[in-house]
């Protein structure tokens, strides 16, 4: 397995769920926050009845990865990994065609048995700390939410060494095809000059995954994509009555309550806005202030600290890339905005794929 993210690491623990022997391999195993990988820059957003879609793969994916949060969440729990999360959220309609656009979806989620419903005016008026204006409506999705992802990520490493999981923090220069004894395997090149083979390889290295495919002719291009976020610590008398129903989506910018009054804000910048490698100070502002709609007790929180990291997007291609290339190589890759909502499912596709190639022989 190539690649430390939480589509990488949740993979890993998957499949020696399975009984596979599983090696995973990246050079930022020991990354801190604030450094550039997505996983990073995850608020750990979970939107999947809200998705606007309610047929193929995304519709699946997310539906699929909303039910193996909940069972591996309990799982982990249990053997004493506990992963924080919030259950709901909340997106607000600050125009008249995303009011319409949320009535139809919640129609269309209660006729399919789904818990989603419109939040009146007065429950709107009574919810703390105010909600940002303009806010025309409002969805909610109760069993939508969020999870933490830096514990997520602690859970998965942890659990993964105690059932036997090998680290190696280097970087791979290069992958090929090996034939060892008539049995066909592949062969990862560490930085070390070290080789590594096994039958299967999984590539979960987002937008390090090109140059390890290219050169065996899979075009595979991602670009990045800035997720940014900032943590607010908020007055006492604002988040000493905070009744929100969950998590806020309000026009791209999603605000998480976190323990002792603190917020997390987030977005994510595409390329036209910012530079690939950092947000400029204007977009990092424009979050903070909520393009210039901050309400009163936003304005009057203080900033704890800032990061960003960045998200692979494929070129091209539909998100996420997940795909079998060639017998024992998987690429599961270019998550974008969703790779911690998207990694279970993503595990359970790659344990399928790799269970039923198995059973061929």
């Amino acid at each position: 397995m190539i690649g430390a993210g939480v589509v990488g690491f949740s993979m890993a623990w998957h499949l020696q769920r399975q009984g596979h022997q599983v090696t995973l391999i990246a050079p930022d195993l020991e990354t801190k926050p604030g450094e550039l990988s997505g996983s990073q820059a995850a608020l750990g957003l979970l939107m999947a009845q809200v998705y606007r879609r309610s047929s193929g793969r995304g519709w699946r994916l997310r539906q699929q990865s909303l039910a193996l949060w909940q069972q591996w969440r309990q799982e982990l729990a249990e053997r004493g990994h506990p992963i924080p999360g919030r259950s709901g959220l909340l997106q607000l309609a600050t125009t008249p065609a995303e009011l319409e656009a949320q009535e139809r979806l919640c129609q269309q989620r209660q006729q399919q048995g789904l818990p989603l419903r419109m939040l009146t005016g007065d429950e709107l008026a009574a919810l703390r700390p105010a909600l940002p204006e303009p806010c025309l409506g409002a969805l909610s999705s109760p069993l939508d939410g969020q999870i933490d992802p830096q514990p997520a990520l602690e859970a998965f490493r942890r659990d993964g060494i105690t059932h036997g999981l090998q680290l190696v923090c280097q970087r791979v220069v290069q992958i090929r095809r090996a034939q060892e004894n008539h049995d066909q395997r592949w062969c990862v090149e560490l930085e070390s000059r070290e080789r590594l083979s096994a039958r299967w390889l999984v590539i979960c290295a987002g937008l390090s995954s090109p140059a390890l495919l290219t050169p065996l002719g899979h075009e595979r291009a991602q670009s990045p994509v800035l997720g940014q976020a900032a943590e607010l610590q908020l007055h006492p008398d604002d988040w000493g009555s905070l009744n929100w129903p969950g998590s806020l989506s309000w026009d791209g910018i999603n605000l998480v309550p976190r323990p002792q009054g603190r917020l997390w804000l987030g977005a994510t910048l595409e390329p036209e806005r910012t530079t690939p490698e950092a947000p400029c100070d204007h977009a990092v502002q424009e979050l903070l202030n909520l393009k210039g709609h901050a309400p009163k007790w936003l304005q009057r929180s203080s900033v704890l600290r800032l990061w960003h990291g960045l998200r692979a997007r494929p070129s091209g291609r539909p998100a996420p890339l997940l795909e079998v290339l060639e017998p024992g190589l998987i690429l599961a890759s270019g998550h974008y905005r969703n790779g911690v909502l998207l990694a279970p499912a993503s595990a359970l596709w790659a344990g399928e794929q790799i269970a039923a190639a198995e059973s061929r022989g």
